[in-house]
C-alpha cells in the first residue's frame, strides 16, 4: 500500500505494447483523447475529487475498441470501478464512439520499476494547494444512492449546495445514514445521545472528546458516525468535517509520504472542526500510528472534536501503539450491543416502508415481520439481509408462509448467533494455502517454510477476530503474546513494501470470509 512514480496525468507515459499495424491507437491520438477525458472529469467533479482519485491514473493501452487505464493500487481500481467507471466510459465514447470497453487495471511491479527509472515529473503530482483527501458525497435533495450521485454529470452552478459538498473531505457519506433513519433502543441509547450531542455541538460535547464507539460488526457504528457528519454539516454547512475509514487514512498518509506531500496533508487536516475515524482496529504501521497520534493530539489541544469507532474497546486494540491507546482512553468509550426484539421489528418496518415507497405493490404481513424479528437475533446487517431475501422470494412466491421463511432463512438463523471467524478456521485455511499441516503451524519448528505461514496466520487472527494477543498466542501452541505482536508488526510492515504478500493477504481474507 505504501518511490517515485512515473509521469502522471499531466505528462502521460504510454504503457501499452509496441504499435503493430492498426491494432493499437497511435500514441499521439490516444494521448489527446485521454487529455480531453481528463479535462471533462476535472470540470465535472472538481479539482479536489479529481486529484484524489484520478491524480495517479495513466493510459496503459487503447486497442481494438478497448481502453485500459492503469492505477497504482487495487484500492483505487476498486473505488473508480464502483463510483466513476460509467462516467469515464461515457466520456471516452464521446471522444471515440467505437470504444466498446474501458478497463481499470493495477500497474504491475515491473511497470512501476520502469516508471521509477524513467524519472518523476513534479508536474504530474497534485498541486500543493489542492486537497489530498477525497471529497465525500453528501446527501442530495432526492436522496439518491451515493455512488449513483457521483456518477451523474454535475451540471449545477457553483451554489450553496456545491459549497456544502466541498466542505466534507474524506471517504464518501451514504445519504441513507442519518439520525432520522437510525433505530434507537436500549442497546445503543447512550451512544446515540452522545453522537447527537457531538453533531449538534452542544456545550456538553466537550465531555465526549474523544468519543469512542465500539461494537461487533453490523450493529450501527458506521451509520452513527456518518449521521454525526451529516448532521454537523446540516447544522453548519461551512464546517470542515472529515469522515475517514482507518484504511483510507493509512492509504492517504502513505501516498503523501511517498510523494513528499505529508506536510501539505498535515496542514489540510490541521484546520478541520470534526474528525471521524471508522474501523480503528485496522490502523496498522508504526509510522502511520505516529502521525495519527500527532493529529488527534493537535485537534484535541485545539478543542476540536474527534470521534472514533472500532470493533473493541481501546484497551483491547493491542496492535495500536500504547500512546495511541492512551489518547483514545482519555475520552469516553461507549459500547453498542445487539438490538432487542422491538428494535429489530422497527428496523424491518422501516425497511418495508422504504421498499413500499419504491413499489407500492410490495406487501409483507406484520406476522411475518414479527417472526423474522424474533428469529434473527444477530446484527442489523443480518436482519437487512434476511429482509432482502424475503422481498426477493415474495416476488415469485406471493403467498409465502412462515414455514417457508424458516426454510429460506435457515442459514442466517444460526441459533441467533452472528457468524464469527474462528482462529481454527484461519489456521486451517492458511495451512492449506501454504501447503503445510496445521500441526506444523502450531509446532516449534522455525524453518522459513513454516515461520511465514505461522506469522501470516497470527496476523490474520489479530485483524479478523476480536481475540486478544495472549489468547491468540495460546491458540498457536502456547506462545507468548509478544511473539504474536512481533508477527503482526512484521507482516504489516512487509505487506507495505511487498505487493505479492499484500495480494496473498487479501486472497486469504476472502477465502476465510467465504469458507469460515
Amino acid at each position: 500500500m505504501q518511490s517515485g512514480m512515473g509521469r502522471e496525468l499531466g505528462n502521460l507515459s504510454y504503457e501499452g505494447e509496441a504499435v503493430k499495424g492498426h491494432d493499437v491507437t497511435s500514441l499521439g491520438e490516444a494521448d489527446h483523447k485521454f487529455e480531453r477525458v481528463k479535462t471533462q472529469l476535472k470540470a465535472r467533479l472538481g479539482a479536489e475529487v479529481y486529484s484524489s482519485w484520478f491524480g495517479r491514473m495513466k493510459l496503459a493501452e487503447a486497442s481494438k475498441g478497448v481502453v485500459r487505464i492503469s492505477v497504482p493500487t487495487a484500492f483505487l481500481r476498486s473505488w473508480i470501478n464502483g463510483h466513476y467507471l460509467d462516467q469515464i466510459v461515457a466520456l471516452w465514447k464521446e471522444e471515440d464512439p467505437e470504444i466498446l470497453k474501458v478497463e481499470i487495471i493495477v500497474r504491475s511491479a515491473a511497470r512501476h520499476a520502469r516508471a521509477t527509472d524513467a524519472g518523476t515529473d513534479a508536474q504530474g503530482r497534485p498541486a500543493p494547494h489542492q486537497s489530498q483527501t477525497a471529497l465525500a458525497t453528501t446527501m442530495t435533495s432526492n436522496g439518491v444512492n451515493a455512488g449513483k450521485a457521483e456518477r451523474m454529470p454535475m451540471q449545477r452552478p457553483a451554489t450553496v449546495e456545491t459549497e456544502f459538498r466541498q466542505s466534507v473531505l474524506g471517504s464518501p457519506l451514504d445519504p441513507r445514514y442519518t439520525f432520522a433513519s437510525f433505530v434507537e433502543g436500549p442497546s445503543n441509547r447512550v451512544a446515540f445521545a452522545a453522537a447527537r450531542a457531538v453533531a449538534e455541538s452542544h456545550s456538553s460535547a466537550v465531555r465526549f472528546n474523544p468519543l469512542f464507539l465500539h461494537a461487533t460488526v453490523g450493529l450501527g457504528k458506521t451509520h452513527l458516525l456518518q449521521a454525526i457528519a451529516a448532521e454537523s454539516l446540516r447544522q453548519n454547512p461551512r464546517s470542515r468535517v472529515v469522515y475517514l475509514t482507518a484504511e483510507y487514512f493509512m492509504w492517504r498518509f502513505a501516498t503523501a509520504i511517498r510523494d513528499n506531500n505529508a506536510l501539505t496533508l498535515k496542514e489540510q487536516l490541521r484546520d478541520i472542526d470534526l474528525l471521524i475515524i471508522d474501523d480503528m482496529q485496522f490502523l496498522q504501521g508504526k509510522s502511520i500510528q505516529h502521525e495519527f497520534c500527532h493529529l488527534i493530539n493537535m485537534l484535541l489541544d485545539s478543542a476540536k472534536q474527534v470521534v472514533v469507532a472500532a470493533d473493541r474497546p481501546p484497551a483491547e486494540l493491542e496492535s495500536l501503539e500504547p500512546r495511541v491507546r492512551s489518547r483514545l482512553n482519555g475520552g469516553v468509550a461507549l459500547e453498542m450491543s445487539s438490538p432487542d426484539f422491538s428494535m429489530r421489528l422497527s428496523m424491518l418496518q422501516q425497511r418495508l416502508a422504504a421498499a413500499k415507497a419504491e413499489d407500492a405493490a410490495i406487501d409483507v404481513s406484520d406476522a411475518i415481520l414479527e417472526h423474522v424479528a424474533r428469529t434473527i437475533t444477530g446484527s442489523g446487517r443480518e436482519l437487512e439481509g434476511a429482509f432482502n431475501q424475503l422481498l426477493f422470494r415474495q416476488s415469485f412466491e406471493p403467498q409465502i408462509t412462515v414455514d417457508r421463511i424458516d426454510e429460506i432463512l435457515g442459514h442466517i438463523y444460526r441459533s441467533g448467533e452472528p457468524k464469527r471467524v474462528r482462529i481454527e478456521d484461519i489456521q486451517r485455511i492458511v495451512a492449506r494455502h501454504y501447503n503445510v499441516s496445521k500441526t506444523e503451524l502450531l509446532s516449534n519448528r522455525r524453518t522459513r517454510t513454516i515461520v511465514k505461514p505461522r506469522q501470516v496466520a497470527m496476523y490474520l487472527s489479530k485483524v479478523m477476530t476480536p481475540r486478544s494477543l495472549p489468547e491468540i498466542g495460546r491458540r498457536f501452541g502456547g506462545r507468548d503474546h509478544t511473539t504474536v505482536l512481533h508477527a503482526v508488526r512484521k507482516i504489516e510492515g512487509l505487506s507495505d513494501s511487498d505487493n505479492t504478500l499484500a495480494q496473498e493477504l487479501e486472497l486469504l481474507r476472502r477465502l476465510i470470509n467465504d469458507q469460515a
